[in-house]
């Protein structure tokens, strides 16, 4: 299989103005700063704060701009466990009392903390629903985009109009993004993945494999892909989507099946002869190493690997395969043989022009401390053993 882009690097990946603005907003969430976030005319115009990051510089900051207190955007069963009320929709709204602080606003936000700790002003917490509009939602979407818990401290801007937001922003030394900005983020930043450097690496089950590195136009975690032997793109390859576990691949972690998958798909591989395998940069299933602990401590609770996840306010997977199409598109596949047990891969790379002919299984034994995990991916979200 030869290259179609060359071996060094390709230049610096090209970002749209409006990704740029994105991917700005979410380094700046990361860091504990403050950001606005604006719609239409007819939405209001808000300064966001990741709620895990506040400090009280940040939120002392956003009450001068707003001129009043701010609100805490949670998920809804971090909502339930505070107010004890079942019937709330995917996200509420918080309004923060008199004397509240940053320490309160991170505990609020965290699952793991427990509600009958949240002190006098804790239990004087309300919660209504979220207001209709892209914004606070938009908001939400850029803490998950941060690997960070999806809870964000809000306050709306009355004073400032949607047509004067990212003026009045650049005069407050503020980064500024549009709701619309971040609904085509995820396919944009696929399609600007740009290819940057290849070597032969051998490996212990695949000894004629390279390694192909393609760095995303967000300045992030770059994606791998293992190419072993000559594969044939005139016919299907034998490929495997592997998203990255540093508990499982590297550490040996027994709580989930990852690192015996990764192994396992390198031998078979090497056995036929070539094949691909990605490896990508989509930790716990894209909600991050952090939050991926959290909800270990989760599921030592109680909790089921849905539940968790859910409990901490992300889907049950989080993982979109845009950026793995676009990976194989620039490799020259257009027909795999994909190694999965997950019928969501199959249809995601089929949606992104990759013509998956094939469902090759790829299952391993379980053993004590996975035997749940697996069950519950056969059980609750389709995996096919």
């Amino acid at each position: 299989m030869t290259d179609a882009l060359p071996i060094q690097g390709t230049g610096a990946p090209t970002a749209s103005p409006t990704q740029t603005h994105v991917d700005r907003a979410i380094s700046e969430l990361r860091r504990g700063g403050l950001i606005l976030l604006h719609g239409s005319a007819e939405e209001s115009v808000l300064l966001v704060l990741a709620a895990e990051m506040a400090n009280e510089s940040g939120l002392g900051a956003m009450i001068r701009l707003a001129g009043s207190l701010p609100s805490v955007i949670v998920p809804k069963n971090r909502a339930r466990d505070i107010t004890g009320n079942p019937e709330l929709p995917p996200y509420s709204s918080m309004a923060l009392p008199r004397g509240a602080d940053a320490a309160l606003i991170r505990q609020i936000a965290d699952p793991l903390f427990e509600p009958e700790k949240l002190g006098v002003l804790g239990r004087g917490l309300t919660v209504v629903p979220v207001r209709a509009g892209r914004l606070g939602p938009a908001a939400v979407q850029l803490s998950k985009w941060a690997r960070l818990l999806p809870s964000v401290v809000v306050s709306r801007l009355t004073d400032v109009k949607v047509a004067d937001a990212e003026s009045w922003a650049h005069g407050q030394g503020l980064l500024s993004v549009s709701v619309s900005d971040t609904e085509d983020y995820v396919e944009e930043s696929a399609r600007r993945l740009t290819r940057v450097a290849s070597a032969r690496v051998p490996l212990a089950d695949a000894e004629t494999s390279r390694i192909v590195a393609f760095r995303p136009a967000d300045g992030g975690e770059e994606h791998l892909a293992i190419v072993v032997g000559e594969p044939d793109v005139s016919q299907p390859v034998l490929v495997r989507l592997h998203s990255e576990c540093l508990t499982g691949d590297l550490l040996g972690s027994l709580r989930c099946d990852c690192g015996d998958q990764l192994r396992g798909a390198l031998r078979e591989i090497g056995k036929h002869g070539s094949g691909i395998l990605l490896y990508l940069a989509q930790e716990g299933r894209d909600i991050g190493l952090i939050n991926k602990l959290r909800a270990y401590q989760l599921q030592d609770l109680g909790s089921d690997t849905v539940d968790a996840n859910e409990q901490l306010g992300f889907e049950a997977d989080e993982r979109v395969y845009m950026t793995a199409a676009e990976m194989l598109h620039q490799l020259g596949v257009k027909a795999a043989r994909l190694m999965t047990n997950n019928p969501e891969k199959i249809a995601q790379l089929r949606s992104s022009g990759v013509n998956v002919v094939e469902r090759v299984a790829h299952i391993f034994p379980s053993n004590t401390h996975n035997e749940g995990y697996l069950r519950t991916k056969a059980t609750r979200t389709g995996h096919l053993f």
